[in-house]
């Protein structure tokens, strides 16, 4: 009709739509324990999400997971570490360097430390459940670190057998009602095989981990590559590893260009 005034509506953005249901409480939040990184990811892990970390030899891959899982301790949760390559005792020594008297909260009944090979999450798949299931429902389990299930992953030959196993393994840790951590081997840098696909792609939430030569010297940077529901920040940030306080990203992004560094 002539000279009526259109009003056209605004359409709210994904990110404002999701800030208005977490403001209400729809979608909650799980903090990281590592310093800064909650600020770039809107508060931490989404709840009852299955998280994939990525990185190279010495990028703090398990301190990343320990310092996760430590968070969730002090929150009066109790927490499940997942252990694919590590050797318990040998672990617990190397974690007391940061503060971290694994042997003394396990005694406590709060941190609980599960030895498992590859070949057993495959039976863990087909039983549906098995050793993890029982600790993680009888302990009431709310955070789960997995390190690493590089080796679960190379256990298939065909990607269509490894896709299915992928999605009934991150199907079997939602239906926990965890919050889950899975560490993977893999320099983003250098290792364009991307073997990691299948999980990277089905992963709510992907995190690389760099560990760099820059000029004379080794640098590590982090950062997000994607989080679901999440408007995370997409700059590069370096962070460091320090006995007694762990990993802490810096509050700044990185200005320079990991493309041009060296890698070896």
């Amino acid at each position: 009709m002539a000279g009526k005034k259109v009003v056209k509506k605004k359409v709210k953005s994904v990110s404002v739509k999701y800030k208005s249901l977490k403001s209400k409480g729809v979608v909650k939040k799980v903090p990281s324990g590592i310093r800064n990184l909650d600020k770039i990811i809107e508060g931490g892990f989404e709840k009852n999400s299955t998280n994939l970390i990525v990185g190279g030899s010495g990028t703090g891959k398990s301190i990343f997971a320990i310092q996760f899982l430590m968070d969730g301790i002090k929150r009066g949760e109790n927490v499940l570490y997942v252990a694919f390559e590590e050797e318990k005792a040998g672990f617990y020594a190397n974690m007391l360097e940061f503060g971290w008297d694994l042997n003394k909260l396990e005694k406590s009944g709060k941190f609980f430390f599960l030895p498992y090979t590859p070949d057993k999450i495959r039976t863990l798949l087909e039983e549906g459940g098995g050793d993890i299931e029982t600790i993680v429902l009888n302990k009431k389990i709310q955070r789960i670190a997995m390190d690493s299930i590089t080796t679960f992953v190379m256990l298939f030959d065909d990607d269509v057998e490894m896709r299915e196993k992928t999605l009934a393994l991150f199907s079997l840790l939602r239906s926990w009602t965890c919050t889950s951590l899975l560490i993977y081997e893999r320099d983003p840098l250098i290792d364009k095989k991307r073997s990691s696909r299948v999980l990277e792609f089905e992963a709510d939430s992907l995190i690389f981990l760099y560990f760099t030569r820059i000029k004379r010297k080794r640098e590590r940077f982090l950062e997000v590559y994607k989080m679901r529901g999440t408007d995370h920040s997409t700059d590069m940030f370096s962070y460091n590893i320090r006995a007694a306080s762990g990993i802490s990203i810096s509050s700044k992004p990185y200005s320079g260009n990991l493309d041009n560094f060296k890698t070896v």
